[in-house]
């Protein structure tokens, strides 16, 4: 769908359109200074725009909230709710595909910078079934994205300009179309300004202004003059979404009103002196003062502002329920995964994981992370039954945790009878790749008593457990050992 926004009259007084699909695409920039027109100049594309796309206004001083009466957007007094309310009213706008006004008015430009961050952020964070366009206005933009630090803390100018440069540079993919307006283009962040392809330049008079204006309209630095002429209400306009050359455009009337305006001359009064005495030193009156002041406007609680512009979701399903023994039988199924994948990423990494999985598969349970350290030391030993193997876990418990899973596997060979786990093999158990590390964790469990090793005269190795009474088969140690004399008489 093509749609076209008139935007005013050019120099030949032919209308002047903006392409708004293309300016989804590839982001506004307006610059002009205080009283240049540029408020002006974003309520006829909010106007004009209205209905064919999602409107998302970020407003510092309350100059836009007059669209809810007759665009029907919904208007936020921002200094009522928290900046938790603040994100989850932002995550069900994208939604459900309301137009607000973000009214920051009431907040100090610290407070400003971070509900503008929190908002942004939950706005670009929303899920991908979410992302659909909606175009995002970003009045006095110089505030939330500084080109150099002022007074507000570093983690406040942090978080606002983080989320200025996501939605400039990255919001497009998901769905998210900036357009930013800025009083002075040298207090904007380079990396904000950057991103927009059209641009709407309108009067400004410091050459630095006037230079950076130029260099993004490719005009010379000798023709940046003309921008400080231009009228009030007039914009140097260029951008693949409006002109391929720039071209002077005027700004047509407006539907609705800002609730601030330009002051206007208006007649003196035309009191005597000792009238305008009176009026000034008359003392207060007794009903004035014992009257009560009015009382404010109740504030809507969070929650119901957000019902306002969401539809009731559809309820979410019960999971299937499990038996008790299904779920352990797929739990001890999720750890041996996870064991077998571990590799050698930290424990907690392996129960986000594990707990990711369980999430996944529909169990209704889970673990904490100390029973899981135990189960996954089992699993990665080769056990699949903790309750039988209570004794040798306890016993390890004196050990430290990186020790337990090498214990046990010693544990179930010498149940078993089998043969003694080789150097290399207890090594991997130890999660490391020297055999000489894993002799050293053997000759510490044996300090303590836990295990006594025996070598006989062919270098196999066996190992007890003497609280047990268990002992494994005899095993060569190291594997490669019984080639090395092999090697030592070809070399000779």
């Amino acid at each position: 769908m093509t749609a076209k926004i008139d935007m005013g009259l050019d120099g030949e007084g032919k209308p002047a359109d903006v392409d708004l699909e293309e300016l989804l695409a590839t982001r506004l920039l307006v610059q002009g200074n205080s009283g240049s027109g540029k408020s002006h100049l974003l309520r006829r594309l909010l106007e004009g725009s209205a209905g064919l796309v999602q409107q998302i206004v970020i407003d510092p001083e309350g100059d836009f909230v007059s669209l809810s009466d007759a665009f029907g957007h919904i208007s936020i007094e921002a200094a009522n709710y928290s900046l938790p309310e603040i994100a989850r009213m932002a995550t069900r706008i994208r939604q459900h595909r309301a137009s607000v006004v973000l009214n920051l008015e009431g907040l100090e430009t610290e407070g400003q910078m971070r509900c503008a961050a929190a908002f942004l952020g939950a706005l670009f964070d929303a899920p991908r079934d979410h992302w659909y366009p909606a175009m995002v206005v970003v009045d006095e933009a110089q505030v939330f994205a500084p080109a150099v630090a002022g007074e507000v803390s570093d983690e406040a100018r942090r978080a606002s300009l983080g989320a200025m440069t996501n939605l400039m540079c990255r919001g497009r993919k998901r769905g998210l179309a900036g357009v930013v307006a800025t009083q002075r283009l040298a207090k904007l962040a380079k990396n904000v300004a950057a991103e927009a392809s059209n641009f709407l330049m309108g009067r400004t008079f410091l050459d630095i202004d006037m230079a950076r204006a130029a260099d993004l309209l490719g005009m010379e630095r000798r023709q940046a003059e003309v921008i400080r002429d231009l009228a009030r209400g007039q914009f140097l306009a260029l951008g693949p979404a409006i002109a391929r050359r720039p071209i002077n455009i005027e700004i047509g009337e407006v539907r609705t009103l800002a609730k601030s305006a330009s002051p206007k001359l208006v007649p003196l009064p035309s009191a005597a002196k000792g009238e305008m005495e009176t009026l000034l030193f008359a003392p207060s009156q007794q009903e004035e003062e014992e009257r009560p002041p009015p009382a404010p406007a109740p504030v809507p609680p969070a929650d119901e502002l957000i019902r306002t512009f969401e539809a009731p979701p559809a309820p979410v399903p019960d999971l299937p329920q499990m038996e008790t023994s299904e779920e352990d039988s797929l739990m001890t199924v999720l750890l041996a995964e996870v064991a077998d994948e571990a590799g050698s990423r930290p424990v907690v990494t392996l129960y986000q994981d594990f707990q990711l999985r369980c999430r996944m598969r529909g169990l209704s349970r889970t673990m904490g992370l100390t029973e899981f350290r135990k189960r996954l030391s089992l699993s990665r030993a080769g056990i699949s039954d903790p309750e039988a193997w209570e004794e040798p876990t306890a016993l390890g418990a004196a050990l430290p945790e990186e020790m337990l899973t090498p214990f046990l596997a010693l544990a179930r060979a010498a149940r078993a009878g089998e043969p003694c786990p080789s150097d290399p093999e207890l090594a991997r158990l130890y999660r490391t790749t020297s055999p000489a590390r894993a002799r050293r964790m053997l000759a510490f469990i044996e300090e303590k008593g836990l295990i006594a090793s025996r070598v006989d005269l062919s270098g196999k190795r066996s190992i007890s457990l003497p609280h047990l009474g268990w002992t494994t088969a005899p095993a060569v140690a190291d594997p490669t050992a019984a080639i090395m004399p092999t090697r030592s008489r070809r070399t000779l």
